[in-house]
C-alpha cells in the first residue's frame, strides 16, 4: 500500500499516526527534516484525516517553502561556516583547505561530504572548547569533559557532573551564536535552572544574548538541511 500523500508539485508524503490520548487531528512540520506528521484520534477514518489535510495544504506548502530543500553536500554544493556561505570544491593534496573563495575538499567525490563533515567537526571541537575555557574563567567554575553530537533536538546540554555537550552543527552558525550557547552551557555550572539567576550569569558573562538567541530560534534549524553523507 503506498503512503498517503498530498497530491501536487511537488507531491507532499504524509505520515499518519493513531494516538489513544488525541481528541483531534493535529498537524506537525518538522523543521529538522520537513516531514509532516498528521496526529489522529484512534478511531478516526483516515479519509477525515486528509480531508483536513487538504484543508491545510496552502499552509504546509508556505512552511516547507520556508524551510527551504535539504542539501547533499559534495561539489558544487554551498555549505554555510561561522554564518558565511562558501562553496565546496574539489581539492588537491591531502588537507581540507578553507579559503575566502570556498572550501577545497580533495579526495573520491563520492566522500566529500562525508570528510568535510569530519574536518567541521575538529573545527568546532576546537571553537567550542576555547569559548567553554573562556567563559568558565569568567564564571569562576570548571568543567568536567566536553562532547560533540548530531543533536536535533537541543544545541547544547550540561550535566549536574560538570559534562558539556554540544551540537557540533554549531559552527556552521555566526561566531556570536556558538559563543552564547557555549556560555549558555558554562552558566550552567552555576545554576542547573533556568531561572532569572541563571539568566544574571549568562549576561554577566557573555553580554546581551538576545540577538543570538533570537537567531537560533528564527534560523537554528536550517543548519540541520546539510547532509554529509
Amino acid at each position: 500500500m503506498s503512503e498517503p500523500q498530498l497530491l501536487g508539485d511537488p507531491p507532499i508524503p504524509l505520515i499518519l499516526r493513531r494516538s489513544a490520548q488525541a481528541k483531534r487531528i493535529s498537524l506537525r512540520i518538522s523543521q529538522l527534516d520537513g516531514r509532516v506528521t498528521l496526529t489522529m484520534p484512534k478511531r478516526l477514518a483516515e479519509r477525515e484525516a486528509m480531508d483536513f489535510a487538504r484543508s491545510k495544504e496552502a499552509w504546509i506548502r508556505k512552511h516547507l517553502d520556508a524551510r527551504g530543500e535539504d542539501v547533499t553536500v559534495g561539489i558544487g554544493a554551498e555549505v554555510p561556516l561561522g554564518g558565511k556561505m562558501y562553496p565546496v570544491m574539489a581539492g588537491t593534496g591531502r588537507r581540507v583547505e578553507i579559503t575566502p573563495e570556498g572550501i577545497f575538499v580533495p579526495g573520491p567525490e563520492a566522500r566529500v561530504g562525508r570528510r568535510l563533515g569530519a574536518h567541521l567537526r575538529e573545527i568546532a571541537r576546537d571553537r567550542l572548547a576555547g569559548a567553554s575555557d573562556d567563559y568558565a574563567a569568567r564564571l569562576g567554575r570548571s568543567y568536567a569533559r566536553i562532547s560533540l553530537r548530531d543533536t536535533r533536538s537541543r544545541w547544547g546540554s550540561c550535566t549536574s557532573d560538570g559534562g558539556l555537550m554540544y551540537s557540533w552543527r554549531l559552527i556552521m552558525a555566526p561566531p556570536e551564536v556558538l559563543d552564547y550557547v557555549a556560555a549558555h552551557e558554562v552558566a550552567h555550572l552555576a545554576q542547573m535552572n533556568h531561572s532569572p539567576a541563571f539568566w544574571e550569569e549568562v549576561t554577566r558573562i557573555y553580554g546581551d544574548y538576545a540577538a543570538p538567541r533570537g537567531w537560533l530560534r528564527s534560523h537554528g534549524s536550517t543548519l540541520h538541511r546539510y547532509k554529509f553523507h
